[in-house]
């Protein structure tokens, strides 16, 4: 098994190109000797016009290995890997481990993702590195295949053997790291080697950026989410997508204020329907890609500004449209790499908008998409690019580009075994769609932990909760709000104060589902967890799928 396979379809192409011109070269020998056979055999002197026919076969085939072997250098070359100075190492490190390419080539495009960001980057083979290397690096990605009955590639086997295979490994309590872990869901060991670097770099004290990433044979919208966290890491919110996703239009439906009165900044309530009336499907956990646009009225002032015609028609993607259209969903481009383009050269040349990903709050039968969406600013005090777009620039029925990405490791299970979720802010909305869905398949064992800043307006769904919870279909329900007293609590100390329930509950059979904030909220829960189950019984939860979070 191989989990590299976008760089498996190009080494084949590669392989089928040096074997039609290999067969190639055969055929032309072929109708070389069918012709000198023709006539009898003269072994003593076959002829002038024989030797120069021979000569001219052997220089051919010389050409032809040399060009392979320039050709070979040329890419050697090209592809040759940045030096490691140890006086002069970044402040990054992104390291891979692959079998056919797949994972090398996502990993300098994550490398390059920081170095274009003004990030500090080194690139390194996995198996070139050792624990004592890791330690003089503050931020580190892995980027892994698993190869085999899920074993590590060949080119890390050096780095499983010094670093992994250590009697006590090496402490690295001052990485903050991240891992892509590549695989194929057919194969039992998914992503095997990519979660066993994880659980090593977790048991030498590192900390997580974020979740582990998997990838399913090369899914887009896995490698998407990857790049979404590579963006905030990097600090653009501006990184194109590898590969654009396939928005569908969707209307927008509904919109109001769900937090009136907040000391906190404004959520919002968005209800979604596709725009042709086709039947909703999702699973609760799935997530919302939304394509963001320009304000209107940006679009206009920057064509103003650079003398272009709004309703001049361009092509684009194999369709017309107009190019103030197509600004709206683009990044608008200086001034001066503007200047003297026509119309249809500005068109080729835009950059479209990076997606964001939301929290799916309901469930189809729930009759739309609802999101939960706290508007943004960014540093100039505009909205945020997304959440702008969502909760202020788009009208009412207004068309919303919309693709949903399934989230498998975040779906509900598939049993009636009890349910610990925990979350803060509009990480409520993930938890809502699978309390929802939990409670119209009449598994009522659920307990929700939730946190935010004030009781009087910051409970979303208040009214649903509390019926929910009335009637029994939640079991037990914990909120901390840490506006309301004199000494601020927050969700992970109401979960420490229950610790013993914690403990009755997964010993129960529970699940642990977390959504919400990366920063603060999801590391403390972590601890609190840590603390109440131990280091491994809570690893080996995640590894059964019974600990999984959706964070950011």
């Amino acid at each position: 098994m191989t989990s590299d396979s976008g760089a498996r379809e190009r080494a084949f192409n590669r392989s089928l190109l040096g074997n039609a011109l290999a067969l190639l070269a055969l055929a032309a020998l072929a109708v070389a000797l069918a012709r000198w056979q023709a006539d009898a055999w003269h072994w003593i002197a076959p002829g002038r016009g024989r030797w120069w026919m021979a000569a001219a076969l052997v220089a051919a085939y010389a050409g032809f290995v040399a060009a392979v072997a320039v050709s070979r250098r040329r890419s050697a070359r090209r592809e040759a890997l940045p030096a490691i100075h140890a006086d002069r190492r970044g402040d990054w490190l992104v390291a891979f481990a692959s079998q056919t390419g797949f994972a090398e080539q996502l990993a300098r495009r994550s490398w390059q993702a920081l170095r274009d960001a003004g990030l500090s980057a080194d690139l390194a083979v996995l198996g070139t590195l050792d624990a004592a290397q890791l330690a003089h690096y503050r931020r580190a990605l892995f980027v892994v295949s698993t190869t085999g009955e899920g074993d590590a590639p060949d080119s890390a086997a050096a780095f499983v053997r010094k670093a992994m295979g250590a009697a006590t490994p090496l402490p690295l309590p001052q990485l903050g790291y991240g891992v892509l872990a590549l695989g194929d869901r057919e194969y039992a060991e998914y992503c095997a080697f990519g979660h066993r670097l994880d659980h090593w770099l977790r048991h030498a004290g590192a900390q997580p950026l974020f979740d582990l990433v998997e990838v399913d044979n090369g899914e887009a919208g896995a490698l998407r989410h990857w790049q979404h966290h590579l963006g905030l890491l990097a600090g653009r919110t501006d990184l194109p997508d590898w590969s654009a996703p396939a928005y569908a239009p969707w209307r927008l439906r509904e919109r109001r204020i769900s937090n009136p009165g907040s000391a906190g900044a404004a959520a919002f309530h968005l209800a979604l329907v596709p725009a042709d009336g086709s039947a909703l499907q999702w699973q609760a956990g799935d997530i919302a890609e939304i394509g963001p646009r320009n304000p209107a009225d940006e679009v206009a002032q920057w064509l103003a500004a650079n003398d272009f015609d709004g309703a001049a028609r361009v092509r684009r993607d194999e369709a017309e449209l107009a190019l103030a259209d197509l600004l709206q969903r683009s990044r608008l481009p200086a001034a001066a790499d503007a200047r003297g383009m026509s119309a249809q050269a500005l068109a080729d040349a835009l950059a479209p908008l990076p997606h964001r990903e939301y929290s799916i709050a309901s469930v189809p039968a729930d009759g739309a998409l609802r999101l939960l969406v706290r508007q943004m600013r960014r540093d100039d005090g505009r909205p945020g690019l997304g959440s702008g777009w969502l909760t202020e620039y788009a009208d009412d029925g207004a068309t919303i580009d919309l693709r949903i990405r399934s989230n498998p490791s975040f779906h509900a299970p598939a049993d009636a075994r009890p349910l610990i979720l925990i979350g803060n802010g509009t990480g409520l909305a993930g938890l809502r769609a699978l309390l929802r869905e939990r409670i119209d398949a009449g598994r009522h064992r659920n307990w929700l932990l939730f946190g935010e800043r004030n009781a009087a307006c910051d409970l979303h769904y208040r009214d649903e909760l509390d019926a929910w919870l009335a009637g029994g279909r939640i079991e037990r329900a914990d909120y901390a709000f840490s506006r309301d007293g004199a000494q601020r609590v927050y969700v992970q100390d109401r979960l420490r104060e229950r610790i013993a329930q914690v403990r009755d509950w997964v010993d129960a059979g529970a699940s642990v589902y977390v959504c919400g904030s990366l920063e603060g909220m999801a590391p403390a829960v972590d601890a609190v967890l840590r603390e109440a189950l131990g280091d491994e019984a809570l690893e080996a939860m995640a590894a059964d799928g019974r600990y999984r979070r959706d964070v950011y």
